[in-house]
């Protein structure tokens, strides 16, 4: 039985990255570098994400905390009202930062060295 012969090149049709490896040659430059570098600027905002959300969770448990050792009522809207400003604040902020990553994960090398 004679063998079956397969393309195993860059541009053979079993590399999943011929098209890729085709673009790039084409001087479109390294995609798939760019992608690497796209992918961890959108894992690096998943984790600030999550961070900012532990954070949140620890000021939730906190006030809850403070409004079970409550007094009066007026205690209570004190504690209230200082958590909805403090959580304002913090997603304002938040918001601002991760706007910022996502600006960054989008530039491209033009923009970065200049």
């Amino acid at each position: 039985m004679a063998k079956k012969e397969t393309s195993r090149g860059p541009e053979g049709s079993d590399n999943p990255f011929a098209p890729l490896l085709q673009l790039q040659e084409a001087g479109l430059g390294n995609i798939m570098g760019a992608n690497a570098a796209w992918l961890e600027s959108i894992g690096d905002m998943g984790a600030e994400v999550a961070s900012f959300m532990a954070e949140r969770i620890k000021e939730d448990v906190k006030t809850q905390h403070a409004i079970m050792h409550c007094k009066d009522v007026a205690e209570v809207q004190n504690i209230q009202t200082s958590f909805m400003r403090k959580a304002v604040e913090q997603y304002q902020a938040e918001t601002g930062k991760l706007v910022q990553m996502g600006m960054t994960a989008f530039k491209t090398d033009d923009e970065t060295s200049s």
